[in-house]
């Protein structure tokens, strides 16, 4: 193995057997290959941002991007099994010098100018272990530190090359430590599929179910079709003035629009008093409202939540308020398996306004008798139930990942035995 020589930037004590290094002394680095838009879609395989943000270890099944390129550019732009590939940008510091490793030849493939390759120039790291290393929690935080900030996040090669990690000497020790990593990936990997595949069933179920092409048993009775406001009403919130002191900081729950994305709402950051409950638009609804974005591009707009407190909310939300003759679990799932629809719906050219009141209120709803609604809404929240304690697992697993990381890759930790 080659011997580096450097300075250590670390206090703490190197574990017996490791060693502490600059990520120049053993990577070289080339920022990627631009190209005019026509240029893709055809040709040799390209390395994308995402492709590294989303895989720390990447094979040849996972670079979808083609781009026509010259043989001088396969050349000066070549990715190769063992090149460690880092994002160059991103819209947050936190995410920027994400990194992957190409685990196999991809025959002629390139990589991205939104990407910067580091290229091995020893034999001092693992490939496997090159999956992790620069993921470890001091490495990340140096990555983020050392990034620049003006409209973007950007990092470069020479940034990169002065961050500095600790490793174990022995290639055998790095693999080990890869291989146990590697394994609780696999892990995160199978519940991730499991999960993907409940949250498909539960579509495929609320298509049956809440349209009556699927019927539970022991119901028969024709649906009919009602407009919502032909069973409840609809009202929109506000803000108060937000120069106002008096009216923020009190008791009073408030929901601004992001929040929708939580889905059941049990409690809101925003708190304001009676005066600026008084002194706004904004009205406090009860606790089984089911809420839609009204307003905004991004994803909010037509997202579908359902309050389980009395809370006020923006003027970017609308509530449907509960009543005696539907039940509101129903309608929540209702809407909210009709995501597209309602985006669709948005006043302005191309869908790019937004909802309004008007839109809600005129919205057509299948709707079978009461004792229904609330069978279907049992075997949905039952769904629901499973898909939450799948996800709860999945952040578990992750959190233990997490941490395996800190222990693992500072060597407070060790994986003792025969490394070869």
């Amino acid at each position: 193995m080659v011997s580096i020589k450097h300075k250590s930037k670390n206090t703490e004590k190197l574990p017996s057997g490791w060693q502490e290094l600059s990520v120049g002394e053993t990577l070289r680095f080339k920022n990627g290959l631009n190209k005019a838009k026509e240029y893709f879609g055809y040709g040799t395989p390209i390395v994308n941002y995402m492709d590294v943000y989303q895989h720390s270890g990447l094979r040849s099944a996972d670079v979808k991007g083609k781009v026509s390129v010259t043989r001088d550019e396969i050349n000066n732009y070549s990715a190769r099994k063992g090149d460690v590939l880092f994002t160059r940008t991103s819209e947050t510091a936190e995410e920027v010098g994400m990194a992957s490793v190409l685990l196999e030849d991809i025959p002629s493939a390139v990589f991205s100018g939104f990407v910067l390759r580091g290229r091995p120039q020893n034999d001092v790291l693992d490939r496997a272990f090159c999956q992790y290393c620069f993921g470890a929690p001091d490495v990340r935080k140096q990555i983020v530190s050392r990034s620049s900030y003006t409209t973007r996040a950007l990092t470069s090669g020479g940034s990169l090359s002065k961050v500095f990690v600790r490793i174990p000497k022995s290639l055998g020790e790095q693999r080990a430590i890869a291989t146990i990593l590697s394994d609780t990936d696999g892990l995160i990997r199978r519940m991730e599929v499991l999960l993907a595949k409940k949250q498909d069933a539960k579509r495929a179920t609320m298509q049956q179910l809440l349209t009556g092409k699927s019927r539970l048993p022991g119901f028969k009775k024709t649906w009919e079709t009602k407009k919502i406001i032909e069973f409840t009403n609809c009202t929109s919130g506000g803000t108060p003035n937000t120069s106002v002191s008096e009216y923020w900081g009190g008791s009073i729950k408030w929901m601004n629009s992001g929040e929708l994305n939580d889905k059941v709402i049990y409690d809101v950051e925003g708190r304001i008093t009676e005066a600026g409950l008084r002194g706004s638009s904004t009205k406090l609804v009860p606790a089984n409202s089911v809420l839609v974005g009204l307003a905004g591009q991004g994803k909010t707009r037509g997202t579908v939540a359902i309050s389980r407190v009395p809370l006020c909310t923006n003027q970017s939300i609308a509530a449907i308020l509960p009543s005696n003759d539907f039940v509101p679990e129903y309608l929540y799932y209702n809407l909210d398996y009709r995501y597209e629809e309602l985006r669709g719906l948005s006043t302005g050219g191309e869908g790019r306004g937004g909802l309004n009141l008007s839109i809600i209120k005129s919205l057509p709803v299948p709707f079978p008798e009461k004792k229904e609604q609330e069978a279907i809404t049992t075997v949905l929240y039952d769904m629901d139930a499973e898909i939450a304690q799948l996800n709860n697992t999945l952040e578990k697993y992750k959190v233990i990942k997490v941490g395996m990381m800190q222990q693992l890759l500072t060597g407070k930790i060790r994986i003792y035995g025969n490394h070869k």
